[in-house]
């Protein structure tokens, strides 16, 4: 008997924004398993699971694994090849498998390191689409991020100033994602260029969302890990 997982894209945070067809596959998997944070308490903090709280999905099939979250690689690469082993048991039993990811599951995100580790063991593997982080934030503040033959630019926040400088000058809209990553380089750099627009969000899709426009009130903010910030000149 051989199973299938699902890496199943969640969306941003707010449950209704994920896709009929990543419901239809959480509802029909043996097993769902959720990323998460190690507290200090002991505990785990998973926003994948609190998504899945407010659907209609069995909470008894729900597992989170947690992913040591550091530069140094190594304790998450051991968390990714323990989950992976116990999946490829599951697999060769038959069961089918949900891997859930906020966002899109191909996008800045961390199921896809299950991803490659699943498909190098032959191991049949879907991907589910989602809303990344960006585009709901676009959305929640009517904000037109592209049109017609403008460029757009996503890159994460350990961004370089020639990266900014050259998104300016092209006129190109600027998607920084995880903002506090580059916070050394991003507030001089707002500091000093007031004549650009910025959009700034937290927690998009979620009961505690921020998003400002005002460059003071942002430059005010401590930074979170789950931001972003829009930036264009027009």
């Amino acid at each position: 008997m051989t199973g299938t997982v699902f890496s199943v894209s969640l969306g941003p945070g707010e449950p209704e924004l994920i896709t009929l067809k990543a419901l239809n596959v959480l509802k029909s998997a043996d097993v769902i398993y959720c990323p998460g944070t190690a507290l200090a308490t002991g505990g785990v903090k998973s926003r994948a699971r609190d998504i899945l709280q407010a659907l209609p999905v069995d909470e008894g099939k729900v597992q989170v694994y947690a992913v040591p979250m550091s530069k140094q690689r190594e304790a998450a690469n051991e968390a990714y090849d323990r989950l992976c082993g116990e999946i490829l048991r599951q697999v060769a039993e038959g069961k089918q498998i949900a891997v859930t990811a906020e966002g899109d599951a191909c996008f800045y995100s961390s199921a896809y390191y299950l991803y490659e580790r699943l498909q190098a063991a032959d191991c049949p593997v879907k991907m589910v689409a989602g809303v990344p982080a960006f585009i709901a934030a676009a959305a929640a503040a009517g904000l037109h991020i592209a049109k017609q033959q403008e460029r757009l630019l996503v890159i994460p926040g350990d961004v370089v100033v020639e990266e900014l400088l050259e998104s300016v000058v092209s006129k190109r809209t600027l998607v920084i994602m995880k903002v506090p990553l580059g916070e050394a380089i991003m507030r001089p750099f707002m500091a000093r260029h007031p004549e650009l627009h910025y959009h700034y969000f937290e927690q998009v899709g979620t009961p505690d969302e921020f998003y400002s426009t005002d460059l003071s009130e942002i430059l005010r903010r401590k930074f979170t890990y789950f931001s972003l910030l829009v930036i264009s000149a027009h």
